[in-house]
């Protein structure tokens, strides 16, 4: 009783406890199982993901954890259609949808695989090292030009003459 007593105590004061160990997210069941080694154990996880079995292929079982969750293909969150009505239109996905093991990377707000690029990427690195060398090259070329000549001679004091000296006499 004393145990259930202090476990409640700890649970009223710490409540994002009760958060994490209730009502998150993640769920157990949606771990992936073992990498499917006999037909049997991959036609349960074709059963358990809903997918047809001429679609079905795991990802590798390389010690990535990925285990039988099937390996799908990569859609970027961009490369959607905006007008389908989706059952949850902030993310483009609909009820149950399977989606990829890594959809963090590929979601709307980050990284777009299906972007084609105006400009090549080898182009755009041959560009930023042209602007960098072109600017280098001026830089060594009119390092020693005047831009500004003095109008006056330099005045210096005169010898022997105490200038802002600020020591007490």
């Amino acid at each position: 009783m004393a145990l259930m007593r202090n476990v409640f105590n700890l649970c009223t004061r710490n409540n994002s406890m009760i958060y994490v160990s209730v009502r998150n997210h993640w769920n157990k069941d949606y771990a992936p199982a073992p990498f499917p080694k006999t037909q049997e154990e991959r036609l349960a996880a074709i059963e358990k993901y809903q997918v047809m079995p001429s679609q079905y292929k795991p990802y590798e079982d390389d010690g990535s954890g990925c285990g039988d969750y099937p390996n799908l293909p990569i859609v970027s969150g961009d490369a959607r259609d905006p007008f389908y009505p989706w059952d949850h239109p902030e993310t483009k996905r609909n009820f149950g949808e399977l989606i990829h093991a890594e959809e963090e990377m590929y979601a709307e707000h980050r990284y777009d695989i299906s972007a084609r690029l105006r400009v090549p990427i080898r182009l755009q690195v041959l560009q930023t090292v042209g602007v960098m060398l072109g600017l280098f090259t001026i830089y060594c070329c009119l390092e020693n030009v005047k831009f500004f000549h003095s109008l006056a001679e330099k005045q210096y004091p005169k010898p022997g003459e105490k200038h802002y000296t600020f020591e007490l006499e």
